[in-house]
């Protein structure tokens, strides 16, 4: 595929860069640091800043190295999870201290959970950091702080995978390398099968969710099904999203080389940095059911904005200048953007044109439900 190839050589032109690991690169079977591995995913991070490209690493591995230091104690519950991160977080920094600094860089460690994406200001108050530590020539190493956050130990990111996909898109990452311990998608899960082949290439139309398998053991939480949701979350954005099997010898320096390894994920156009926040991490707080000529009016228009005698149905409760899903009449997500109402006054003009908001509502409001300056296209991206 020409598209492909192109991508491809485009990675070598590659100025910012996240390198996402899983629990079952960076520890090994018995629960220790996997020093071995983080020393060449060292090496390849001090050639790839010698080019002049930033990088940032997220990483799995606190709660397994905890799990290890309380002997093997396998309990399951929240706050046990919690205590095994708390102290295995320590560890694994150190491990990656020690690694980078032997090149001379220095590591940053950044804890984030939904809350920092979710949410606008702490969005960029997250972003503002990591700006500042690129700029500075420090390596950031981000992780979920599993230590606090309920959602992050009951696998809301899916380790870290999601996390992944969304630093690249708050930092406009040109590309995502996400290390696996399988060459890439393939064509049946090898656990299962050992005839699946390696899928090279997939489109922003390719249905390839089937072919994923879940979590590899019970160190890892995520498998090659929330890689893929992950990729198609930061392809659709605009960000070249590559999995490739990081136990191979310098995977990494292979697939910004523009070497054909890995599974490539081609992105859609590059959306602007407010535009991808609403596409990818706001929090939506209801939706809006719209007919199928306001539909067409924003899958096929160029600017059009949602009005009111589009909407058909409001569900939730929300105000002014909150994010909403915006779904076509059989519930297929279209758009999301900020609204211009609260439910209730949306309830009320609904179905109705513009002119009638004033006599509706008692005083003159917004044209427009939702302007298309505050919403982004998300229909074929999700």
């Amino acid at each position: 595929m020409e598209i492909a190839q192109q991508i491809r050589e485009s990675l070598r032109r590659a100025r910012r860069v996240i390198i996402k690991v899983g629990t079952r690169l960076v520890t090994l079977p018995d629960g220790r640091l996997n020093n071995e591995f983080l020393g060449g995913l060292a090496a390849q991070v001090a050639e790839l800043r010698g080019r002049g490209v930033q990088v940032l690493i997220v990483t799995s591995g606190a709660v397994h190295l905890g799990r290890r230091m309380l002997r093997g104690r396998s309990g399951t519950s929240v706050s046990m999870r919690q205590a095994m991160a708390a102290l295995g977080q320590p560890e694994l920094m150190r491990g990656y201290i020690a690694a980078l600094g032997r090149h001379g860089l220095l590591a940053a460690q950044l804890l984030l959970t939904a809350e920092d994406t979710i949410r606008r200001e702490r969005y960029l108050n997250a972003r503002n950091t990591l700006e500042a530590l690129l700029r500075e020539g420090v390596v950031p190493v981000i992780n979920e702080n599993d230590s606090v956050s309920i959602e992050g130990v009951t696998v809301t990111f899916g380790e870290n995978d999601r996390l992944a996909a969304l630093t690249a898109v708050t930092v406009r990452a040109d590309a995502a390398v996400f290390l696996s311990d399988q060459p890439g998608l393939l064509t049946a899960d090898p656990r299962v099968r050992s005839d699946g082949r390696l899928v090279p290439v997939v489109g922003p139309e390719d249905d390839v969710c089937d072919l994923a398998g879940d979590a590899g053991g019970p160190e890892s939480t995520g498998g090659m099904a929330k890689k893929i949701e992950a990729a198609r979350l930061a392809s659709s954005c605009g960000v070249v999203v590559v999995i490739a099997d990081g136990r191979r010898e310098d995977a990494v320096l292979r697939v910004l080389d523009g070497e054909e390894v890995g599974t490539l994920f081609i992105p859609s156009p590059v959306m602007d940095a407010r535009k991808a926040w609403l596409a990818t991490t706001a929090q939506p707080s209801g939706t809006l059911v719209i007919d199928d000529g306001a539909v067409r009016a924003l899958l096929n228009s160029d600017g059009a904005s949602l009005l009111p005698v589009g909407v058909k149905e409001v569900r939730g409760e929300f105000e002014r200048g909150d994010l909403v899903i915006i779904e076509g009449p059989e519930g297929h997500e279209i758009a999301r953007g900020l609204t211009n109402y609260s439910a209730g006054d949306l309830r009320r003009i609904q179905g109705h044109r513009t002119q009638n908001i004033e006599r509706l509502l008692g005083r003159r409001g917004d044209d427009e439900v939702v302007h298309r300056d505050h919403m982004v296209i998300t229909a074929n991206q999700r």
